[in-house]
């Protein structure tokens, strides 16, 4: 059981206020969740107390001892530990050579393993974290995974454990199963700090809550005395109503798969999305999805089927006549695939439209004077926030990095629409701006695939809903007439689950 007090942490990154003199105190045996918008400062707070940056001023004490600034080693032992979103692992490796990777001196002649072995097994069962030692990760499950990134920090003392979204990628069957293993595990005395976007999941597990906004800590409450509409106000700073997708009549067919085949990957898929219409696809990470949507991006061939637009078949790959053809995208990944983060805001705003009268002129020339003024416009209609449209879009924050690839996609006016995780990451107030302007879209007649691993946020705007498993897609089925226990089900393997 550790207690864990920070006093007075600010850190400044150039003319930006990341943290501004934050307390925060965890004691053992509770789960104190951290909430806050993008940019608010929660990943900075964390970073500083697992070592990673030195803060500018204030201090962290564990059971009354201060932890030395921008030390790692010293944070782990101390018993802090840091589970990340992204997991890192070696996929090659055992479950046990994962574990050990890293808690033996080079210098050593010989490896303690049947000691680590046996060290694995007792705090698998301690902690209620099932797993076989020899077994190769890349062969796990992404539940399975994230025991063993547990199980990594537990091993190494962990007594106050950081979990920065822990949810991002597991079914709501598997997110159970966490909500299981951190009970047991604060049971017994462990602190944990969950940092998630997703209010309901707050509410299930944490103890207290802890508002960040601005860098500032702006509240601090107790979890059975408030509730998500209460917590998204005071993250934002204003109320916040998420939008829901209305009854819509749909139109003819904007694309069609038919017995469409990828490699080994994609097998047999068949799908309509029709205009006025958001199909989604439900799905644990590496089912397939990322493949379906570089094959929609026209970034990938696909082997075998056909692929319709408009009733007309298409047989190559090729983004730019995609995007000729009106296909709009929102990349997955906003930072590599979704925008060049070394060039400026303008830039990335214009870059999918550069050859379109005003901003081209004469077949070969840019107007760059136009392409500005274009820019000005999508940023005040987004609501984008940057010091300038000439810094660097890489230093946005990723709810206006999504702002940005949504107003370059929809200004196009998109006859189809491919959102692939659009609001992942996001905090309420970005994830109900991305919402309305999908479902705005939808109403001025675009058809649009949505793909995310959210089945809140599939409830909430989606007309059907299929799910893909081992790279085959379940048959749509209006949302209206199933429920997200019966799609999380399937998302698990059950795909029975809705009849």
């Amino acid at each position: 059981m550790a207690t864990l007090h920070i006093k007075g942490v600010s850190k400044q990154f150039g003319s930006l206020i990341a943290n501004d003199n934050i307390s925060l105190s965890v004691s053992g045996g509770e789960v104190v969740a951290l909430l806050g918008e993008n940019g608010a400062g929660k990943t900075t707070l964390m970073n500083i107390l697992f070592g990673h940056y030195v803060p500018d001023g204030g201090s962290i004490e564990i059971d009354g001892k201060e932890l030395p600034h921008g030390s790692t080693d010293a944070a782990i032992k101390a018993g802090v530990g840091m589970v990340h979103q992204h997991f890192t692992l070696a996929e090659n490796m055992t479950v046990l050579d994962n574990i050990m990777l890293g808690t033996e001196s080079l210098y050593s002649l010989t490896s303690k393993v049947s000691t680590a072995r046996k060290k694995l097994i007792a705090l698998a069962a301690q902690y209620d974290l099932e797993i076989h030692p020899d077994a190769i990760v890349g062969k796990l499950s992404v539940g399975e995974r994230q025991r063993v990134e547990i199980l990594k920090v537990l091993y190494r003392g962990a007594k106050i454990l950081i979990l920065d979204e822990p949810t991002a990628v597991l079914t709501p069957d598997q997110t159970s199963q966490l909500f299981d293993n951190l009970r047991h595990m604060v049971a017994t005395g462990m602190s944990v700090i969950f940092i998630s976007h997703k209010l309901h999941e707050i509410m299930a597990i944490s103890d207290r809550v802890a508002i960040l906004r601005h860098g500032k800590m702006v509240g601090e409450v107790v979890t059975k005395d408030t509730d998500k509409n209460r917590l998204a106000e005071l993250m934002v700073g204003h109320k916040v109503t998420r939008p829901k997708a209305g009854k819509v009549k749909s139109g003819g067919p904007v694309i069609q798969m038919k017995n469409l085949y990828l490699d080994d990957i994609l097998k047999d898929i068949n799908l309509t999305v029709s205009e006025k219409q958001i199909v989604a696809i439900a799905g644990v990470a590496g089912n397939g999805q990322r493949e379906l949507a570089d094959v929609l991006s026209g970034t990938r061939q696909w082997s075998s089927g056909e692929l319709l637009i408009d009733d007309q078949l298409i047989s190559t790959a090729d983004p730019r006549e995609f995007l000729a053809k009106g296909f709009g995208r929102i990349p997955e990944d906003r930072h590599h695939t979704g925008t060049i983060g070394e060039m400026s805001v303008w830039e990335n705003l214009v870059s999918e439209n550069l050859r379109q009268p005003p901003l081209w002129k004469f077949g070969r020339i840019i107007d760059f004077k136009a392409c500005r003024q274009r820019a000005a416009e999508l940023v005040k209609q987004f609501d984008i926030r940057c010091k300038s449209m000439e810094v660097q879009t890489r230093l946005l924050s990723g709810g206006n990095m999504q702002k940005l690839i949504l107003a370059r996609t929809l200004s196009a006016s998109p006859k189809f629409i491919l959102a692939s995780q659009p609001v992942r990451g996001l905090d309420e107030g970005a994830i109900a701006f991305v919402h309305e302007q999908l479902l705005d879209a939808r109403q001025a007649g675009a058809g649009i695939l949505l793909i995310s691993e959210d089945l809140d946020e599939i409830f909430a705007v989606a007309d059907k809903v299929a799910v893909m498993y081992h790279g085959q897609l379940t048959e749509p089925v209006e949302v209206r007439k199933t429920s997200i226990s019966q799609i999380g089900s399937m998302m698990g393997g059950d795909l029975d689950a809705v009849a």
